[in-house]
């Protein structure tokens, strides 16, 4: 039996032109860690001038997520936007990430007419019409410049916290619950930069820990 043809989708601006212009894509990084905030981006691209590199942030190195990045800063419109772990307790991770969605569109320098956000979830509170796209940072030009934009702002937040306080190796893991980063919250406990309310770090509170 003939072996059928792998299809490759490549992102495009074909959601885009199905709505009202200016379009803007949202993603966020940074839902799944047990430390660091969760970062959201809205990015308005120049479709005159559209960077290299476009994809999933996920299937990029480090390396090519910057330079798409800076290309990304130089010619497109960016907004993005933080919350922080304390905020993620308080309101629940799912609740925050639609929050720094919001954020991130309401801090870009104009007002987009349409927007694109990766997922099943739209940001209650815009101002403009929402669409929510599943796999949208591998469908949507505008989607995935937003992917890139906001690991690369997370993974600098995280090096910075890194650098700030070194006993979890935040800047190896970005916050992800690796062997090396379990070990550590053995060793130290959590710092305030933790997610309280997520997994181990609750088990850890609801067994002894303030």
């Amino acid at each position: 039996m003939p072996r059928l043809a792998r299809t490759i989708i490549s992102p495009s601006f074909e959601i885009e032109d199905a709505g009202p212009s200016p379009v803007c894509g949202v993603d966020e990084a940074g839902r799944g860690p047990l430390a660091g905030p969760v970062v959201a981006a809205a990015v308005i691209l120049d479709r005159q001038i559209v960077p290299d590199g476009i994809g999933d942030s996920k299937t990029l190195t480090a390396s090519q997520r910057e330079a798409v990045f800076r290309d990304i800063l130089r010619h497109a419109e960016v907004g993005f936007a933080y919350v922080s772990a304390s905020e993620i307790d308080r309101l629940n991770i799912r609740r925050a990430t639609l929050l720094a969605m919001r954020r991130a569109v309401a801090a870009l320098p104009r007002r987009p007419a349409m927007v694109l956000v990766d997922g099943r979830d739209t940001p209650p509170g815009l101002m403009q019409p929402a669409r929510a796209v599943v796999g949208g940072d591998a469908l949507s030009l505008s989607i995935g410049a937003a992917s890139i934009v906001a690991k690369v702002m997370r993974d600098r937040v995280m090096r910075e916290i890194d650098r700030q306080d070194g006993r979890y190796g935040f800047a190896r893991h970005m916050g992800y619950p690796t062997v090396e980063h379990r070990l550590a919250l053995e060793r130290h406990g959590p710092s305030p930069y933790h997610r309280m309310t997520f997994g181990p770090l609750k088990s850890w509170r609801a067994n002894g820990g303030p």
